[in-house]
């Protein structure tokens, strides 16, 4: 390591950084620990367009330990990797039952809750508390590997070592929550994967990739592997009145706990399917043209299958696994159910905001 980068790095976020993201107005440790949580895997723009609807609907820890399992959902529904809102509320309820309802500030305690890890607690102590802690999220990780040249992809234990020491290095004992926020900046917005604004950056003259001219290969992408591809397909009943049966998914797996149109087994017959669960008051109408949705690992394609209640003698009733859908109610979705739903009941809007995947 040739010098500190705090200084050039805090003098240029004075000028440059961004100082009016909806979390940075009222830094509060709650309203930074949700937006550090919806930061995870997803863009400050898509984030944006949630968080405040978010933290107006649960403005604090109690309220979102208390809140329905389906008004979370429905709020977080369209912002992807579910498992993020299933531990916010974890959490919250963690938070309430043994912290008094308020996150901890000791880096252990923060660290044992569902969904914070090494990075995201070291973010909420230093924004929330301007504790000396360093992040290590994914555009920190782009700037420290081009800076030092890091070789290997990230994701590899070795490489992730080194750019930890270089994260904590780095890290300042003053103006944390700046620096903090400076070097996240620095990623989103001039050291981008792909062709970095290299003459507006404050380091330009320290970066070894830059010097080297290795800015495109530095850091090493994950090592492809093929997705592989997935059927299911699914059943979209419609009842006489137009509402569509929902089925609640298990509270594992993909798309935990959101409700989505029932899935038959794989290799079940729909008119089979019909006959055990409709009772057989059921019309086949054919299939929709496939849907596909892409996970982390894989991809998945949707075989909707139409299918008309005939009468509503023999409908299901609603419990907590099934409920008719008539499209007014907020609940929280996949993405390509909703859209897919939207199109058939013809809906032209959402009235909590569209979906952006």
């Amino acid at each position: 390591m040739r010098r500190m980068i705090a200084p050039q790095l805090l003098a240029w976020w004075d000028k440059h950084g961004r100082k009016n993201l909806p979390w940075q107005r009222q830094r509060s440790p709650y309203r930074v620990w949700v937006a550090e949580i919806m930061l995870q895997q997803t863009q400050v723009a898509t984030v944006k367009r949630y968080y405040q609807r978010f933290v107006d609907d649960f403005p604090n820890i109690r309220a979102l330990a208390e809140a329905n399992e389906d008004a979370v959902l429905a709020v977080w529904a369209g912002l992807g990797y579910y498992s993020r809102a299933h531990n916010l509320m974890k959490a919250a309820r963690i938070a309430v039952e043994r912290h008094g309802g308020k996150l901890p500030k000791e880096y252990d305690e923060l660290v044992a809750l569902p969904g914070i890890g090494r990075s995201t607690a070291a973010a909420i102590l230093a924004q929330a508390h301007g504790k000396r802690h360093a992040i290590l999220d994914g555009n920190v990780r782009r700037v420290l590997a081009r800076l030092h040249a890091v070789e290997g992809w990230p994701g590899k234990s070795a490489v992730a070592k080194r750019l930890w020491n270089l994260a904590e290095a780095h890290t300042p004992a003053e103006r944390v929550r700046d620096y903090t926020q400076a070097i996240m900046d620095l990623g989103a917005t001039v050291c981008v994967p792909r062709k970095p604004r290299c003459g507006s950056c404050p380091l330009e003259s320290d970066c070894q990739a830059r010097i080297q001219g290795r800015t495109a290969d530095i850091p090493s992408s994950r090592p492809v592997r093929r997705r592989a591809l997935r059927h299911c397909s699914m059943a979209l009943v419609r009842h006489p009145d137009g509402a569509v049966l929902l089925e609640r998914r298990p509270s594992y797996g993909i798309w935990a706990g959101l409700w989505c149109l029932p899935t038959l087994n794989e290799g079940e017959d729909a008119q089979a399917w019909c006959a055990k669960v409709l009772n057989g008051s059921a019309t086949l109408l054919g299939e929709l043209p496939p849907i596909r949705h892409g996970f982390t690992h894989f991809e998945l394609e949707i075989r909707p299958i139409q299918i008309e209640l005939a009468s509503a003698v023999n409908e299901i009733r609603e419990t907590e696994a099934w409920r008719w859908h008539d499209g007014a109610q907020p609940l929280g979705m996949p993405a390509p159910i909703r859209r897919l739903l939207d199109a058939v009941q013809g809906n032209k809007s959402n009235p909590r905001g569209s979906d952006p995947r």
